[in-house]
C-alpha cells in the first residue's frame, strides 16, 4: 500500500485546453481514495514560494468546461538550479506533501524527474497541445487545438474564395508538425511544411498550386507548422512574386490554447488524471501516466523520458495524396 497521504498537484509549461479536467480528476479521485490533496498555483514556482492551498471537491466544480488552468502555470528558471530545487523540496515538507503530481509537457517531465532524485515521488500527465511527447500516443490539449485550428481554415478559406487568394497559415507545434499534417489533410491544403521534412518551395509548394489554378481552383491553403525556418510571411510573399496569386499569411499562434475543451479532452484528462491517483495508491514512484494502444497506462519516469516519437510517414504521404 501507499505511504502517501498527502497530494500536490500543479500545472507546468505552456497551458493546454483540459488541464482544468486532468486537475479536476486528481482531486476528486484523491478524495475518493482518501488523500488530502493541495493546489499548487503557478507550476514550480509556486511550490518553490509556498503558493499553496488545500483542495476540495468544490474547488473544481464548474471548471471542466474551461480551457487554460485554474491553477495558473508558470516557467520557473530558479527551479533549473540546486538552490531553487532544495528550496522547493523543502516547501514541499513544511505543507506536509508527499507526491506531486505534475501536468505539462517533457520540460515539467525534466523539471520532475530533477525534483524526484532529492526524494520527491512524483506522476506526471502529459498536457500540451503540441502531442510531442515520445512516450504517449496521446497528450490533454491536442485535440481541442487541432478543432481550433480547423475552425480558423474553414473561416480563412471563405474570404479566400472570395478574393481568389493563397492562404498560408502558420499552426504551433514546437518542433514537431502534428497540429500541421492533421489539419492539412481535414482543411483539404494543397501543401503542409513540417519541421520534419526538408522542403523545396518548387515543388513542395508553388508546382501544387499552379497545378490547381490550371485545373479551376479559386482558392489554397498551405499550412505551415511553426518549426519550419522558413515562416509564413515569408512564404507568402514568395508565392505572390512567383506565381502572381495573392497570398496573404495568418500567424493564428495562441488562440490554438484557448477555448473550451473537446469531449475527447475532457474525457482522457479525467482518465489520466484518475491513473496518477491509483499509481500513488497502489504504491507506484516516480511514474508518467501515458496512452499505448488507446488504454491509459503508467510508465517509468526514466525510461518515458528517452523514448522518443517520430511523425507518421501514411500522414505525410496521405495528406500529399489528397492534395492532387
Amino acid at each position: 500500500m501507499s505511504e502517501v497521504k498527502t497530494i500536490g498537484v500543479l500545472t507546468s509549461g505552456g497551458d493546454a485546453p483540459g488541464m482544468n479536467a486532468a486537475i479536476r480528476s486528481v482531486v476528486r479521485s484523491g478524495l475518493y481514495y482518501g488523500f488530502k490533496v493541495l493546489g499548487i498555483r503557478k507550476g514550480f514556482n509556486g511550490l518553490i514560494n509556498g503558493d499553496i492551498e488545500e483542495m476540495t471537491a468544490r474547488s473544481v466544480g464548474d471548471i471542466i468546461q474551461k480551457g487554460g488552468t485554474i491553477l495558473q502555470t508558470a516557467r520557473s528558471a530558479l527551479f533549473k538550479t540546486e538552490e531553487g530545487l532544495n528550496k522547493a523540496m523543502s516547501m514541499a515538507k513544511v505543507f506536509g506533501i508527499d507526491a506531486l503530481v505534475v501536468i505539462g509537457g517533457d520540460g515539467s517531465y525534466k523539471g520532475a524527474r530533477d525534483i524526484s532524485k532529492l526524494g520527491m515521488n512524483v506522476v506526471c500527465i502529459p498536457g500540451t497541445i503540441d502531442n510531442d511527447i515520445g512516450c504517449t500516443e496521446y497528450t490533454i490539449g491536442y485535440d481541442t487545438a487541432l478543432n481550433t485550428v480547423q475552425d480558423a481554415i474553414d473561416k480563412i478559406r471563405d474570404t479566400a474564395y472570395s478574393h481568389e487568394r493563397c492562404s498560408v497559415l502558420e499552426v504551433m507545434g514546437r518542433h514537431a508538425g502534428y497540429i500541421a499534417v492533421n489539419v492539412s489533410i481535414s482543411g483539404g491544403a494543397e501543401a503542409v511544411i513540417l519541421p520534419e521534412k526538408p522542403f523545396d518551395l518548387e515543388k513542395d509548394v508553388l508546382k501544387p498550386i499552379i497545378e490547381g489554378r490550371n485545373r479551376g481552383k479559386r482558392n489554397y491553403t498551405v499550412i505551415v507548422a511553426e518549426g519550419v525556418e522558413g515562416k509564413a510571411i515569408e512564404i507568402a510573399k514568395a508565392i505572390t512574386e512567383r506565381t502572381g496569386i495573392e497570398a496573404r499569411a495568418t500567424i493564428l499562434g495562441h488562440i490554438q490554447r484557448g477555448g473550451s475543451p473537446t469531449v475527447q479532452d475532457r474525457v482522457m484528462a479525467s482518465m489520466m488524471g484518475l491513473k496518477a491517483v491509483e499509481v500513488l495508491k497502489e504504491g507506484g514512484r516516480n511514474r508518467v501516466i501515458a496512452v499505448k494502444n488507446s488504454a491509459v497506462v503508467d510508465l517509468d519516469l526514466d525510461e518515458a523520458l528517452a523514448m522518443k516519437k517520430a511523425l507518421p510517414e501514411e500522414l505525410i504521404s496521405l495528406s500529399k495524396i489528397l492534395s492532387l
